[in-house]
């Protein structure tokens, strides 16, 4: 009985000591919480999906803590969640520019041909590394496999067509799409302009013709009979300076090869 009672002395005088020991390290080694940096996560919608730039919201609510990151970093949680910020750290969000996912590539399955049978892994990672970029008889354009579609978390991009297609009401702009596109086909662009060129190919005329009937040929007259001079050419094709554009359309009238949507 007396080793028993030993026994159970021991390991209770043992216990106390621990305890003790563990809550006197607890406040010595306590990290202080920053109040404001707990209420900004708790206000951002916990999606961590990397589009605001850092690893997941508890490092953006961190860096807008520290004053590092605007109150509307947010894609996701766009301007609602940027006024709620704003309110804790007792500031405005500045009114941005809302920004979709714009694909690049026009030419589906009704307007390109496959020009040989592929055998192998259907990802888009590994038939863009296939002969030719793949089957598809446009090597720049969309392989319509989807793996733009598995990442996003807001089903804002489908294949249509054999084409991805993004969904702008749906799309919150956090860059995974654009990220995962082998090919870089996807861009970002302003949600309120009506004209995007939905095409990158570099090749000019006859060749385009016959590999897609909606490429763009490089004809220019996007670039001549712009009224603010706001397209040029980029690597081979048209691009839009959107901070000159005025949204007026001429050059989507214009286009003879309709791949300006």
């Amino acid at each position: 009985m007396n080793g028993i009672l030993i026994a159970t002395l021991v390991v209770g005088g043992v216990g106390l000591v621990v305890g003790i020991f563990l809550s006197v390290a607890s406040k010595v080694f306590a990290v202080p919480v920053d109040e404001k940096e707990a209420a900004i996560n708790e206000a951002l919608p916990g999606a961590n999906c990397g589009g605001c730039g850092y690893s997941g919201c508890a490092a953006c609510a961190a860096a807008m803590a520290r004053g590092e990151a605007a109150v509307n970093a947010c894609v996701v949680g766009q301007k609602p969640v940027a006024d709620e910020i704003a309110k804790i750290l007792g500031t405005t969000a500045a009114e941005g520019e809302r920004k979709v996912a714009f694909v690049r590539c026009v030419g589906d399955c009704e307007k390109t041909t496959e020009t040989y049978d592929y055998s192998g892994p259907l990802t888009c990672k590994n038939v863009h590394m296939a002969p030719g970029g793949g089957p598809k008889s446009c090597r720049y354009g969309c392989l319509g496999l989807g793996e733009c579609v598995s990442v996003c978390e807001f089903d804002a991009i489908h294949i249509v067509q054999g084409v991805a297609k993004v969904d702008e009401e749906k799309c919150v702009n956090c860059g995974k799409c654009r990220k995962a596109c082998p090919k870089g086909l996807i861009s970002e662009v302003p949600y309120n302009y009506v004209s995007h060129i939905g095409c990158m190919n570099p090749d000019k005329g006859k060749p385009v013709m016959e590999n897609c009937k909606v490429g763009c040929i490089s004809c220019q007259k996007c670039v001549r009979n712009c009224p603010e001079n706001a397209i040029s050419i980029d690597s081979g094709y048209p691009v839009i300076d959107y901070a000159k554009c005025t949204n007026c359309g001429t050059c989507k009238v214009d286009c003879p090869r309709k791949c300006i949507v």
